[in-house]
């Protein structure tokens, strides 16, 4: 009933029309570029936040093992001033010409 040839005809238009979807669909090769492309975008801002994770590790560590590094905290962040320490504001001059 049916010859080799057209069975082959039909193959090739059932092949055509799964390339077609392949390559012109939303769910197809488009999409692949689109999710490598924000795979790699990910995998930057992990190496960032990686980075910033050791550091602020580090900085736990510091803290827990030397009492230097929390007073140093302490003055930056807190203005924490020791009791044998005299503290001096300097307020720059008023301008003469206001």
């Amino acid at each position: 009933m049916f010859s080799t040839r057209w069975l082959l005809v039909l193959l090739g238009i059932a092949g055509l029309g799964l390339q077609a979807e392949l390559w012109l669909s939303d769910d197809g090769y488009r999409k692949t570029l689109k999710l490598r492309a924000a795979v790699a975008e990910q995998r930057v801002l992990n190496e960032s936040l990686r980075v910033r994770n050791a550091s602020l590790d580090a900085e736990v560590v510091n803290l827990k093992q030397g009492r230097d590094a929390a007073e140093e905290r302490a003055r930056t962040d807190l203005g924490m001033i020791g009791k044998q320490e005299t503290f001096y504001q300097v307020v720059p001059a008023a301008d003469a010409s206001n």
